[in-house]
């Protein structure tokens, strides 16, 4: 059960939600998203509450979310990944968010009539991404996008999340356990038990300081 969860996350900016598995960061963005009933508090998303709303209307909103597992659709194209997560916006701005992924994500277009399932774990990784961007999100979540990718691949996702901060000024909030994440982030907080850590710069945490913090051996200074 998460408690007492209470954050902002600005226009452009990536906030870090670091903790281990179980710790609740999945729970929190599937309630954030509306996958999961909340028995109380709200949600806003430039100051409109969309806490009544379902997840489909949250989505159309600009509220995204990327889940945990990638969750493609194995058997399609990878066009037909990314178009269907740009379903509830317009024809010409689907066309629009199709170049920006593109860009963002090459060896896509490379691959743009290919299974998902036949892609590497990374590539699909990046299509679970750029799914999300195809809808135009104002607030995109990314749960756990580095989980069993290699250290290389890991580190191409965050580049591309980084670009989507700077290009596209979305903000993003990115669940994750992989301490590297840092290099990015502008504002961490730290997960435990179902509650949260006061939210701080990113810039002054210390990747072995917060590992450590993590699995309970020290204080996070």
């Amino acid at each position: 059960m998460v408690r007492d969860a209470s954050f902002l996350v600005g226009k452009g900016e990536i906030v870090g939600l670091l903790g281990l598995n179980g710790a609740g960061k999945s729970s929190l963005l599937a309630s954030i998203a509306g996958d999961l009933p909340a028995e109380s508090g709200s949600v806003l998303i430039e100051g409109r509450d969309v806490s009544r709303r379902p997840s489909w209307e949250r989505c159309a909103s600009g509220l995204v979310l990327v889940p945990a597992g990638r969750q493609l659709f194995s058997s399609l194209s990878v066009l037909d990944n990314l178009l269907t997560g740009g379903h509830l916006i317009s024809k010409r701005e689907r066309a629009a968010n199709l170049k920006v992924v593109y860009e963002f994500f090459p060896v896509l277009y490379e691959k743009t009539h290919v299974h998902a399932r036949s892609l590497s774990g990374g590539q699909q990784q990046m299509l679970a991404i750029a799914r999300g961007l195809m809808a135009s999100p104002k607030a995109l979540m990314l749960d756990e996008p580095s989980e069993g990718l290699a250290p290389i691949v890991v580190d191409q996702v965050f580049e591309a999340v980084h670009r989507m901060r700077a290009e596209q000024h979305v903000a993003i909030l990115l669940a994750e356990q992989n301490a590297g994440v840092l290099d990015i982030l502008d504002t961490l907080i730290v997960m435990q038990g179902g509650e949260l850590g006061e939210p701080r710069a990113a810039l002054q945490a210390d990747k072995h300081n917060v590992a450590d913090y993590m699995f309970g051996t020290e204080t996070l200074q």
